[in-house]
């Protein structure tokens, strides 16, 4: 398990960024909220650390996992919007469910970041466990939210 290397609430800073002008929009899952949740404060807490202004930290919920990617898009399409973070946790189950969603988000993130040129981070926990992604969610294994804020900030460095 490669978390179990290297907790996800640390990051490297080689390139420092200015995000003090930079609009972020975070979609966020209803599904799992104690999960959820504690991502999405992780990552407003890590912009707001490295120089993000609250009033350019956007958010929009949506039902579940599978939404993220129509929520996504409808951020991305807007101009002011220079990265789009997405945040959910599907928790594996007795059927297949887990394998279609997953995939699905993970190719609708891309889609949609390569479709507006511009940064779209997959924050979607696919643990097997609820422990699991708890461990993620600010556990043993750090937050998967702060690595979603700093994949948004690395990629819109990119861009300068």
């Amino acid at each position: 398990m490669a978390t179990a290397l290297k907790s996800l609430s640390e990051y490297s800073k080689k390139k420092e960024i200015d995000i003090s002008n930079k609009k972020f929009a975070i979609v966020i899952s209803e599904y799992n909220p104690k999960i959820t949740e504690s991502l999405y404060d992780a990552v407003v807490e890590t912009l707001l650390k490295e120089g993000g202004k609250e009033e350019n930290i956007y958010r929009e919920d949506v039902p579940g996992a599978f939404e993220l990617t129509f929520g996504a898009q409808l951020m991305a399409q807007e101009e002011e919007i220079d990265a789009v973070i997405t945040l959910g946790c599907v928790i594996q189950g007795e059927t297949r469910h887990f394998d279609f969603i997953c995939e699905a988000v993970a190719h609708g993130v891309t889609n949609v970041s390569l479709k507006y040129n511009k940064p779209v981070i997959f924050g979607l926990l696919t643990p097997n466990t609820e422990q699991q992604a708890f461990d993620r969610a600010g556990g043993k294994h750090g937050n998967k939210g702060v690595e979603a804020a700093v994949a948004a900030i690395k990629m819109l460095g990119m861009k300068q």
